[in-house]
């Protein structure tokens, strides 16, 4: 359930932003959880052809979502593959080195930045101490350099969280999730699924989990976690005779690419607090009948926050933190046939999972159906 305040913090943070590809709006807000663990990134020009979004949803603390939000997507440009264009691959990198870059002198120093006032003073000193470039290493991406010090054998933080991103190139939309955030397409006023809650009741994630060494009790994974995959959680990653994707909880992003078409009207990227309280489809129609009358995103986003936010903290739901972006596509789009949606290319390491479709539609066989080429 969470620790929860006696009354919500309803200030919300909200962004506006476009180019001659898209426009978006996004916003977040605490509600009445006593931290805001949410974290996102908005790059509508990640370079000149290309629109990045993401969403991190935190839990045991908010620092790797916001490392996820500081680094992800600059890692996605970095790797080789991005260059020859297989974003695919490069956005699956980029989750598995998350985990890396946080172990280490490095990565605790770097968390220790993006934590609380006294970590963030303590991060710095040794930056300056230990670091092999001095204070200068902090914002140097390029090499993400070893460094001694009293933390190098860290292991990486015990909290966690979501990612699920949504990367667009010209008429080609990629989707990469681990967790239970979720991107959501609407064609025709139809909500698809374009990413699949990763939940340890999961058949697949089930079998994986167990053959790890873990084990489910109450819906979640060493009775502790209720996702199945995630960035951090480092204790559950600490079988050393299994690769990273095998882990009880794994980074492993099912990556789903589509060819968009004039048929669609927007995406939405939103953590579980919003989808524990509207289905994909609910949320599709709301925002057709604000766009109606209300033109700026951000405000639209700031109204299915509203409606989401609970009373009380009687039931739980409503009670998350709150974050979504939605995307609205600027028509420039190619004509494409109907089924396009549905016979998309879709890609996972995780070759044995089978999509749930609960009464939205899901894109393509989400979770690995077809064989990954990564």
């Amino acid at each position: 359930m969470g620790i929860y305040l006696s009354t919500p913090k309803t200030e919300k943070f909200s962004e506006d932003g476009e180019n001659d590809r898209v426009r978006y709006g996004l916003s977040s807000m605490q509600g009445w959880r006593a931290a805001m663990e949410d974290a996102h990134a908005a790059y509508p020009d990640l370079d000149e052809s290309t629109s990045f979004f993401g969403v991190y949803d935190g839990h045991g603390g908010k620092v790797v979502a916001k490392f996820c939000a500081k680094y992800l997507h600059q890692q996605v440009l970095k790797h080789e593959a991005y260059a020859t264009g297989d974003i695919g691959a490069s956005v699956h990198r980029a989750f598995f080195r998350m985990d890396e870059m946080m172990r280490g002198q490095r990565g605790w120093r770097e968390l220790a930045i993006l934590g609380d006032k006294i970590d963030k003073f303590t991060g710095m000193i040794e930056g300056l101490i230990w670091s092999p470039k001095g204070g200068e290493g902090i914002d140097q991406d390029d090499d993400w350099a070893i460094e001694e010090g009293p933390h190098s054998d860290f292991s990486g933080p015990t909290s966690g969280s979501t990612a699920c991103v949504a990367i667009l190139r010209n008429n080609q939309l990629v989707v990469a999730n681990a967790g239970d955030s979720r991107c959501v397409i609407s064609r025709k006023g139809q909500a698809y699924n374009l990413s699949r809650d990763h939940k340890p009741d999961l058949e697949a994630e089930k079998e994986r989990i167990l053959k790890a060494g873990g084990f489910i009790h109450a819906g979640r994974v060493n009775g502790s976690l209720n996702l199945s995959r995630a960035i951090g959680d480092m204790e559950f990653k600490q079988n050393k005779l299994l690769p990273a994707e095998k882990q009880t909880v794994s980074a492993n992003p099912d990556i789903n690419t589509v060819e968009l078409c004039d048929d669609d009207d927007f995406l939405v990227l939103a953590c579980d607090g919003i989808w524990d309280c509207m289905s994909s489809q609910m949320l599709v129609d709301f925002i057709h009948e604000q766009l109606r009358s209300e033109t700026k995103l951000s405000v639209i986003c700031e109204r299915v926050l509203d409606r989401c936010l609970a009373p009380s903290t009687a039931t739980g739901e409503g009670c998350d933190n709150m974050t979504m972006i939605l995307v609205q596509f600027k028509k420039s789009i190619k004509s494409a046939s109907p089924e396009e949606l549905q016979s998309s290319h879709s890609k996972s390491v995780d070759t044995e999972s089978t999509p749930e479709v609960g009464q939205e539609k899901a894109v393509a066989a989400v979770g690995g159906a077809t064989k990954s080429s990564i």
